[in-house]
């Protein structure tokens, strides 16, 4: 019963059903470089721009505004451009930017 399993399962393998999309022919296997994943989360929260530096959005303005002063939720509004001593970090969440 062991054997015919065996059998069976390398008819399987040899049939196109387990090929992967990209293969070259019958013996040869192509599989693509890997590539990096860009940080969903930074995608969302920052932008760069053509100059290379890159915009980010203002903290602190989302909740709990009642205590905050008037001159401070203003100041508050609008983007201001990410650190220089934090680019690199951004630069590895977003790789392909």
């Amino acid at each position: 019963m062991r054997q015919k399993t065996v059998v069976l399962w390398v008819q399987v393998f040899e049939t196109d059903v387990l090929k992967p999309p990209n293969a070259l022919s019958d013996n040869e296997w192509s599989f693509p470089m890997p590539k990096m994943k860009t940080k969903s989360s930074a995608k969302k929260r920052f932008k760069v721009l053509g100059n290379g530096g890159v915009k980010r959005a203002h903290a602190f303005k989302r909740h709990i505004l009642t205590k905050k002063t008037t001159k401070n939720k203003r100041q508050l509004r609008g983007t201001s451009m990410v650190n220089d001593r934090d680019l690199a970090s951004v630069a590895k969440m977003l790789p392909y930017a």
